[in-house]
């Protein structure tokens, strides 16, 4: 069974998503709907997949997607809106689809396809990857980490578990974890791509709020390396 929530402003749509999302027949659903972000987000409920509005009233989704992302980096959320200008803001938040009003059974139908395969496959493939911390070894998925900072001597690991301390290197740490989406915006640091919010200037934004420094030098390559991760997203 897949878990799905809904949330948009105008009932109608609401109701339409809901029985389309019902009459498929590829696995049952347990549907919640929601009329605004604040409504969503009250219990931080976690679902397998959201269809959400973005122009609504109160907080939009862009902003609604933000707060979800900080207590739930897995789920699929699927954009439904009548403004193609918002693609580019949907992408910070990484999400997994893009439908334009009127939205089409199929359309539905084709997401939720995607939303069931994609979500096998990542719990069957993603690693578990064991680092050297000064209290033993910690064992963390690549997703869970948020970026690593070399701080006096040691390594910082911030992941949404909490901050360890390790034993390694920075550079031995970057080579490991360049197939996994991270890349080095400066010499101190190797950041998870999947968890860059935005980049303002020479400051990163990550999803759990904290700032991580972009070096000029690395400037360039970096935003190179960022633009392609959203790419292949898409």
């Amino acid at each position: 069974m897949i878990k799905i929530g809904i949330c948009d402003d105008n009932a109608k749509i609401v109701s339409k998503i809901k029985r389309y999302v019902e009459s498929y027949d590829k696995e049952k659903s347990d549907i919640r709907t929601f009329k605004n972000g604040e409504e969503l987000l009250a219990e931080e409920e976690v679902f397998d997949a959201i269809f959400l509005d973005i122009d609504m009233d109160g907080i939009n989704g862009i902003e609604t997607a933000q707060k979800i992302r900080r207590y739930d980096k897995d789920v699929k959320i699927i954009y439904v809106t009548s403004y193609t200008e918002y693609t580019n803001a949907a992408f910070s938040v990484h999400a997994f689809g893009y439908l334009n009003k009127p939205v089409k059974q199929e359309e539905i139908f084709k997401q939720l396809d995607e939303v069931i395969s994609y979500g096998r496959k990542s719990k069957k493939e993603e690693p578990c990857i064991s680092f050297i911390a000064i209290d033993g070894v910690v064992r963390m998925h690549p997703k869970d980490i948020y970026y690593f900072e070399y701080f006096n001597r040691k390594i910082k690991m911030n992941t949404n578990k909490g901050v360890f301390i390790l034993k390694e290197k920075i550079m031995d740490i970057a080579r490991k974890m360049e197939q996994y989406d991270f890349y080095m915006p400066h010499k101190s640091f190797t950041v998870n791509l999947y968890h860059v919010k935005s980049i303002k200037g020479y400051d990163i934004f990550m999803m759990n709020g904290n700032i991580v420094p972009l070096s000029q030098k690395k400037s360039v390559i970096f935003r190179e390396k960022l633009n392609e991760f959203i790419a292949e997203q898409i």
